[in-house]
């Protein structure tokens, strides 16, 4: 008995050694390569999407940029890897990219079964629904019998079989796996409806609808898709990055700092604000990163509500209001845990 336990405690220990020597393998990859390799949308205008000279922007893009500042100090530290949605678990999981920041709703099984570990929630969606005005739809409740577009390979595929079954309705389902397909299919008359994440019905409306005053967006929210960036599973100190990255962004809106002043709070008395932004040392060290790394992303990415508003905000082609993207302390959802 007594030698069992002992080789079950040397079993342990190797265990405990050999996931120690793993835990930093993708951060040391990315710090040896010199950039951080980011999966992110093949092109959904609002958080990834490319112009004709291959510049990369959006809210998601930009989240991939505030960790390269973490490490490097450069926001341009970073390659873009567009992929669909059924490309995008493949790539993490197999080392093709570093970060996922591709729009991606944080579930329980993808947490365990597909081996990721998601950051705090940058963008928090629930899945709608889009008609044309002209069919005088004011409700998803009135959609029974109706054609809906949907992609294959996504939660939306799943709430919209829950919610016409929870509501006794039937649909008509045209289940297609690229989403420029789906789009064109749906403004092309072959489906009644288009479902997906409000803000991508938004973009969808905003960049891709012949005429976007056409079409509607009906009231009706009828999921949670609490969208953030996910890192493998296996590395908790590349992990520990992306999170305080998240945070950071978070926190200098909390406490009133913007690319734009950020300077002048390198003098505050606040000891939370000289911890977030290395005036006083410790926060960088304890992440392997440069005491500045979060002055750095306030000073060249910006804080969330900058991220947000250039992004997908009300001056935006989009137009959305901050909602449940707010700050706790203004009604929203958005909350940094403490940088200390």
């Amino acid at each position: 008995m007594k030698a069992g336990i002992l080789a079950a405690a040397a079993a342990a220990f190797t265990f405990a050694v050999a996931g120690g020597a793993q835990a930093g393998a993708t951060l040391d990859a990315v710090k040896a390569k010199g950039f951080v390799q980011c999966g992110v949308n093949a092109g959904l205008p609002g958080f990834a999407s490319p112009d004709s000279a291959g510049n990369w922007t959006g809210l998601d893009v930009d989240y991939c940029r505030a960790v390269a500042v973490a490490l490097f100090n450069d926001p341009q530290k970073v390659k873009f890897t567009p992929l669909s949605a059924q490309q995008r678990f493949p790539a993490i999981q197999s080392g093709e990219v570093d970060l996922l920041s591709r729009n991606t709703t944080w579930t329980l099984t993808r947490d365990t079964s597909v081996g990721l570990n998601f950051a705090p929630v940058t963008y928090y969606d629930g899945q709608g629904f889009m008609v044309a005005k002209k069919l005088g739809v004011k409700s998803a409740k009135e959609l029974n019998g109706a054609t809906v577009c949907v992609q294959s390979g996504t939660t939306t595929e799943l709430n919209l079989a829950d919610y016409f079954r929870s509501n006794n309705m039937s649909y008509n389902p045209v289940v297609i796996e690229n989403n420029d397909e789906v789009n064109a299919a749906f403004f092309a008359g072959r489906c009644d409806v288009l479902t997906t994440d409000a803000s991508q019905l938004a973009s969808t409306r905003a960049s891709v609808a012949p005429k976007p005053d056409d079409y509607v967006i009906l009231p009706e929210i009828i999921s949670k898709e609490p969208l953030a960036p996910a890192v493998r599973h296996g590395d908790d100190a590349w992990y520990d990055i992306v999170k305080w990255v998240v945070y950071a962004t978070i926190q200098a809106e909390e406490s009133g700092i913007t690319s734009k002043n950020v300077d002048e709070h390198l003098n505050s008395k606040n000891p939370e604000i000289q911890r977030l932004l290395g005036v006083s040392a410790g926060m960088g060290k304890a992440l392997g990163v440069d005491e500045k790394w979060a002055y750095n992303i306030i000073k060249k990415v910006g804080n969330y509500s900058e991220i947000f508003e250039r992004n997908v905000g009300m001056s935006t082609p989009l137009k959305l209001e901050r909602g449940l993207n707010g700050l706790w302390t203004k009604g929203g959802l958005q909350y940094a845990m403490p940088i200390r």
